[in-house]
């Protein structure tokens, strides 16, 4: 079961990815590691570097997926952002925090972009 959600998270990144490039997005990184977090994708939109998580599910049965972003989450991926934007000396870049929620439905992804989704504190 477990390696199942793994493959269903993967397809969904591969998804949200393409999702994000057919809307212009430059892909930076994908799956970046630090000690702390793994930011599912670094990309730029415009002038802005976006730190997208992505959270994939089959069903809504618990719930959107972006109610699985808790705060804890979020302050993971903002940490992990600073080591990001130091190592790339992009401390000065406008940034943004997005969530792509994916529920794959018989094999396809509906897909669903939040821009903004929280803030870095």
């Amino acid at each position: 079961m477990h390696d199942d959600r793994k493959n269903l998270g993967r397809r969904g990144e591969t998804a949200a990815t393409a999702f994000v490039q057919a809307r212009g997005f430059k892909i930076l990184e994908t799956n970046y590691q630090t000690k702390i977090a793994e930011i599912d994708i670094i990309a730029r939109d415009k002038d802005c570097i976006c730190f997208i998580e992505v959270k994939t599910r089959r069903s809504l049965k618990k719930g959107l997926p972006k109610e699985s972003v808790t705060y804890s989450k979020q302050k993971k991926i903002i940490l992990g952002a600073s080591f990001y934007l130091k190592d790339k000396n992009q401390m000065n870049s406008r940034v943004r925090f997005d969530v792509i929620e994916v529920i794959e439905n018989k094999g396809s992804f509906d897909i669903n972009l939040i821009k903004n989704a929280f803030q870095a504190y």
